[in-house]
């Protein structure tokens, strides 16, 4: 075999091999993006995502009920939420919504909360400077301080305690009245009704805001 013809040979296998490499590359591509393929991977990611800022009040629902209304075209639901907000600060309200629906329901229950909240009256180590008693409809709630002891209490009573952010406090109902509703009024009524201690016992105190 002549030298041209060996010259020949070795392009020809050249260029036949660089071909072959070019439509392997194509057919990879087509495949890739055939079947899903995300092809090279890009190490520039997207930065995450900033940490949702933690809502001033916290929230607990007290009941959640299903009201059924007749009427000339048939029977109509609707639904009936009662929850308590609280910043844990001192500031508390109990609310109720009525929606169609349950988020909307509890959306008007928290704007009604938060419009009826009230700041209670706290020592500075979070506890109530006296006693207090109250009464909302059926419920009757006896709250006092009690020092070392942390929450001694039950039911929706203990709720509202927790959400104002209170300690230290020994509360109990003195009715047999199971409405959560209605005991979470009581206690705010009650919470309302504390008043600021005398001078005097601010100086033996000294813990009194």
């Amino acid at each position: 075999m002549s030298d041209e013809t060996q010259k020949i040979e070795e392009t020809t296998t050249d260029v036949t091999e660089s071909t072959v490499a070019e439509v392997s590359a194509a057919g990879a591509s087509t495949h890739n993006s055939k079947f899903g393929g995300r092809g090279p991977r890009n190490n520039d990611r997207k930065p995450r995502r900033e940490p949702r800022a933690k809502p001033e009040f916290d929230q607990k629902i007290l009941a959640i009920r299903r009201v059924t209304r007749v009427s000339s075209g048939g029977r109509r639901f609707s639904f009936s939420v009662a929850i308590v907000v609280g910043n844990r600060k001192g500031v508390v309200g109990v609310g109720t919504g009525k929606a169609g629906d349950t988020s909307l329901a509890i959306d008007k229950a928290v704007r009604d909360a938060k419009k009826h909240s009230i700041t209670v009256r706290t020592t500075k180590s979070m506890s109530i400077p006296h006693e207090v008693r109250a009464k909302f409809k059926s419920a009757v709630v006896h709250i006092q301080p009690a020092r070392g002891k942390g929450i001694i209490a039950g039911s929706s009573v203990r709720d509202v305690i927790e959400l104002a952010g209170l300690k230290d406090i020994n509360a109990k109902l003195r009715s047999p009245s199971k409405n959560k509703l209605n005991s979470a009024q009581a206690t705010i009524k009650a919470l309302l009704t504390l008043k600021a201690p005398k001078p005097s016992m601010k100086k033996e105190e000294g813990d009194v805001k």
